[in-house]
């Protein structure tokens, strides 16, 4: 039996380091100050579907993410970590998606993959801290959800078997297939890129990224046609357009705080018990603790 999974995966900005720039004087996050990578989360949700992978010979594992052209990079990374495809949603009709109309796009991907088996996800994106797209989008489809995984104990062709990171434990829980499933941060993490698939995918490439290259890469993609990412728009998914970005985006943000620490604010601290003695001393005065 052909087993497919499928996995959503978010290009984000890193905001574990932000400095000064992070944000606009609109509020907005300043994508272009901050590098882009891997969702953190997404990798562990890749990891648990390549597991099964290794466990379901003939798996097949495919990779799909929202955003603009360069966000096809997380695809190759992906590739490069075992995964056997990947498409790219974009489309300027997307732009200003909240959770909405993200989850409405994802659901449509997903529905022009069926037949399949799995949806896996990250629990939430390092940019957002939501954790509304992976139910959502589970809801959209249909299927059953499973959040806040941590371990996948078993799967067959008819069920899963999942264990749960809550706050204060774990939970053994079951679904029928097909389901979402969406990835705690505690899950293990991603297996490394593979040398020989790095070398296998890494002319990967969509058909605008072809167009802005300078070499020509005809013959190499007609012998391999599997290095060819392909990108859907909104019309390749028969949305509605009163359903996509800002239209289709109900969330407003009202007001959002840029907060920085100056570097005046900061404090090197010694090692001897003195200065230790000293800073608590400090901190209880200011009512930062105690």
């Amino acid at each position: 039996m052909h087993f497919r999974i499928i996995v959503l995966a978010k290009q984000v900005p890193d905001t574990r380091n932000v400095g000064k720039d992070a944000m606009k004087a609109d509020g907005t996050v300043n994508r272009a100050a901050l590098p882009a990578i891997f969702n953190p989360e997404d990798l562990h949700a890749l990891e648990q579907a390549l597991r099964i992978k290794d466990r379901r010979p003939g798996t097949e594992v495919i990779v799909l993410t929202m955003g603009p052209y360069r966000a096809a990079e997380i695809i190759r990374e992906a590739l490069y970590r075992g995964a056997d495809k990947g498409y790219l949603i974009t489309d300027r009709k997307f732009a200003g998606s909240d959770t909405l109309a993200t989850s409405y796009a994802l659901s449509l991907a997903v529905k022009k993959l069926a037949p399949f088996h799995l949806v896996f996800a990250g629990r939430q994106a390092i940019d957002g801290d939501t954790a509304q797209v992976g139910p959502q989008t589970a809801e959209k489809l249909g299927i059953p959800q499973i959040t806040y995984a941590e371990e996948i104990l078993s799967c067959d062709a008819k069920k899963i078997i999942v264990k749960r990171r809550l706050e204060r434990g774990v939970e053994i829980v079951n679904a029928t297939l097909p389901a979402a499933i969406t990835v705690h941060g505690s899950a293990p993490v991603c297996r490394q890129r593979i040398a020989k698939l790095l070398m296998k995918y890494k002319h990967a490439r969509t058909v605008t990224e072809l167009q802005n290259e300078t070499k020509d890469y005809t013959e190499l993609y007609n012998e391999r046609p599997y290095l060819l990412i392909e990108e859907w728009t909104a019309d390749d998914l028969k949305a509605d357009n009163d359903w996509l970005g800002l239209s289709g985006s109900p969330t407003k943000v009202k007001k959002i705080e840029n907060v920085v620490f100056q570097h005046k604010e900061s404090k090197v601290l010694g090692t001897s018990d003195k200065e230790i003695e000293k800073l608590m001393q400090t901190l209880i005065e200011t009512h930062i603790i105690g």
